[in-house]
């Protein structure tokens, strides 16, 4: 029976219907609920840590009763407990929820009228009942059925993790990791989810652990510690730390002694955890994915460096005569040497800014060498990215993971020593994106005999994923390389490049002196306030009008911080709701709030869906019946259940880290000292080149010129250059052509 407690009362308890969930966040479990209780007019304002709850459900709260100044009387929950409904309009707002899939409002109320409320039972125990319900099919049925015994499961962890401190959103992960046995395998060792379940950390391992009672200095735990300090470093960048700063970091980490920490890391490393190598006399450590990567890149490159060209009789000049002859283009000559460099090496790099030729070379390049071989691969790291170099080159153009054939049976690729790519020549744009994990996946599927092409900016954000592939390559002088720096004269009218040559080579960025329309504005401000205020009015109300741009569509914001009153999470609930707030029906999950025409990026990789961190796409439909949305990624329509939407967030405002490799039609930049900590040149100048018809940067001037001006001397330790150094037994001098 739903009941309420007055304040005073010594062990104050409510109870009530789920009417409304007017804030959740997945990863604390933090909640605002309006709960219904029985005899009460209004609904009551509870707040608490709960796991994700449906309206209707029916929960069990103690805790104690506060006037909030700003809010009025809540009631502040130490303790959320959900229970299943008892009374025929609770169930059918539960299931009407679209919290079980196959069952909406339409068929929620058949249910409840149907069985009344056995319906519960029924579903549990006897669920071929459910074929009596006029529409119900077998089809319908076992899409029903299914997802009942999940949410069943997935309750009883949440249950489990939240009796332990742990309010999470990843209890649908967890249950698909490892089904039924999840809370044995947790109670076992809770390590061991930082380690296979992706978005669950150390830190939520450690809370489980606690309250499990393993102890603080116990070795399990110090293991756990060491791999966790070394998956930070790697989330910056790093593939190897020295030792000295590895047991620092994690006896800080863990409020440990040292000791205990060198006694894990020896474990980790007999256990092939960790690797250990002497660096200039000193001891470094990696995690043995990173060293197995790094060891296989550098042996697959020099490789390829050593085999004999798949191409035979090209006569350089007389190839590039012919090509300008073909196209009608006169390539420079800077890119008629880089063309010979190409030509006759079975590895090589061209890299440089925009406006400077390197789709020209590259379209020249295939051309020549099109004439002369049987099989040319393209491919790049993001959907967009491929997307962009398909346009260019007027060929098919893959993301590397399509190109490697994920296979969801093995949780591998397809393509690798065993089953190698078919091809004569491979071009990677975008290379300065590559991970050191991915390119030694991708060259392990390159056949010895094949060339290899590697384009990219060097001068943008490395990659997301750890090591400095681009950088590595460049800086090795092992591989030949062209770096092309004059900027021709039709990209030369384009401000949009002008700037971003001058911002990378240190200089501030200017507007253009015209009165006509521009591509590159910078808008000054003078507090995040007004940043905030113009930002709006720039993508609702002025680029729109003045450019003939659609706010959603072509309009992109990019800020470099996710938190914060200018970061993506803030602006994007101030977007979604002036640029699309009025569309229905809604999907509420995991904190966030869903809607058919919203902009929407992929957090996680999901090989299954062939859906990659970064790709942005747009909601179609929402099916509240069946419990699923389908989101447009480039004209592919991918269909998410309402439990997959943690893999979702919305993509009006997105980091700049997770713009690489994307173009847009308009690009529009906050920059305010807030940001202090992230403001470097190369994250303005990856910001500003995604622009392709209009760049807006909205600035404090002291934050434009702090970000300019600023090199950040921290390097990522990687040992790719070196071991290609090393293995390349006559590197060949590092060639620029200027």
């Amino acid at each position: 029976m739903a009941t309420i407690e007055k304040p005073g009362h010594s062990a104050e308890r409510l109870a009530g219907t789920v009417e409304r969930i007017t804030f959740h966040n997945g990863e604390t479990g933090f909640s605002v609920l309006k709960i219904r209780v029985k005899d009460s007019r209004d609904a009551v304002t509870v707040v608490g840590s709960s796991p994700p709850i449906s309206p209707g459900e029916f929960v069990e709260c103690t805790g104690s009763w506060q006037n909030n100044r700003q809010h009025g009387l809540q009631f502040k929950a130490d303790a959320i407990t959900v229970v299943a409904p008892t009374t025929s309009s609770g169930i059918e707002k539960y299931l009407a929820s679209g919290m079980v899939r196959g069952i909406g409002a339409f068929y929620a109320k058949k249910l409840v009228r149907k069985f009344g409320t056995g319906v519960l039972d029924i579903l549990d125990n006897d669920p071929e009942k459910l074929l009596d319900v006029p529409g119900i099919g077998r089809k319908r049925l076992e899409i029903i059925t299914k997802s009942w015994e999940e949410q069943k499961a997935v309750r009883e962890i949440m249950v489990f993790l939240q009796s332990h401190g742990v309010g999470i959103s990843r209890a649908y992960r967890i249950y698909k990791t490892y089904r039924n046995e999840a809370i044995s395998k947790v109670s076992e060792n809770p390590y061991r989810l930082s380690l296979d379940i992706d978005g669950i950390g150390f830190l939520t391992a450690d809370t489980i652990a606690t309250k499990l009672g393993i102890a603080h200095d116990s070795l399990i735990r110090a293991e756990a510690g060491v791999r966790h300090a070394l998956q930070e470093l790697a989330a910056g960048g790093h593939c190897a730390v020295p030792k000295e700063r590895l047991v620092r970091d994690a006896a800080s980490l863990l409020g440990i002694a040292e000791p205990i920490v060198e006694e894990a890391i020896a474990l980790e490393t007999g256990k092939f955890n960790l690797v250990c190598e002497i660096m200039d006399s000193t001891e470094v450590y990696y995690l043995a994915p990173l060293h197995r990567a790094e060891e296989r890149t550098a042996a697959a490159m020099t490789g390829l460096l050593k085999g004999v060209l798949p191409w035979k009789g090209i006569n350089p000049e007389q190839a590039i005569r012919q090509v300008e002859k073909e196209t009608g283009l006169t390539l420079s000559s800077s890119q008629k040497k880089a063309l010979v460099l190409v030509l006759a090496n079975k590895v090589s790099v061209i890299t440089g800014g925009p406006g400077v030729g390197k789709t020209t070379l590259v379209n020249a390049i295939l051309r020549i060498v099109g004439k002369k071989t049987a099989k040319t691969i393209l491919c790049a790291p993001t959907g967009r990215a491929a997307k962009r170099l398909s346009e260019s080159t007027g060929k098919e153009a893959k993301t590397i993971h399509r190109l490697l054939e994920f296979d969801p049976v093995s949780g591998g690729f397809k393509r690798g020593p065993g089953n190698p790519l078919e091809a004569d020549l491979v071009v990677v744009d975008e290379t300065s994106m590559v991970d050191i994990i991915l390119m030694s996946r991708l060259l392990s599927a390159i056949p010895g005999k094949a060339a290899l092409l590697l384009v990219g900016d060097a001068d943008q954000l490395p990659s997301v994923g750890p090591g400095a592939v681009l950088t590595d390559i460049i800086a090795s002088g092992a591989v030949p390389v062209v770096t092309l720096t004059e900027i021709f004269r039709q990209a030369a009218r384009s401000q949009i490049i002008v700037n971003a040559h001058r911002i990378n080579k240190g200089e501030i960025p200017v507007n253009a002196k015209t009165e006509e329309l521009s591509d590159f504005y910078i808008v000054r401000a003078s507090t995040p306030e007004e940043i905030h205020r113009k930002l709006m009015q720039m993508v609702t109300e002025r680029i729109p009008a003045r450019f003939g741009l659609h706010p959603v569509r072509d309009i992109q914001v990019l800020t470099p911080m996710n938190r914060g009153g200018l970061g993506s999470r803030a602006l994007n609930v101030e977007l979604q709701k002036a640029l699309n707030g009025n569309s229905e029906p809604k999907a509420t999950r995991f904190g966030s709030v869903f809607s058919p025409g919203d902009k929407v990026i992929q957090m996680v990789n999901n090989y299954d869906k062939e859906i990659f961190n970064g790709d942005i796409g747009m909601i179609t439909s929402i099916n509240m019946e069946d419990g699923e949305l389908v989101v447009d990624f480039d004209r592919r329509p991918v269909r998410y259940e309402f439990a997959e939407l943690d893999e979702l967030g919305l993509a009006y405002a997105t980091s700049i880290h997770k713009s690489q490799g994307s173009e847009y039609q308009a690009v529009v930049i906050p920059l305010g000292m807030q940001h202090f900590t992230l403001l470097e040149r190369n994250l303005i100048y990856t910001a500003v080149t995604r622009g392709k018809k209009l760049v807006v940067i909205i600035a404090e001037p002291r934050a434009l010129a702090t970000a300019v001006r600023t090199r950040k001397s921290g390097h990522r330790m990687t040992t790719l250059g070196a071991k290609l150094a090393e293995t390349v037994m006559k590197p060949e001098k590092q060639r620029s052509v200027p």
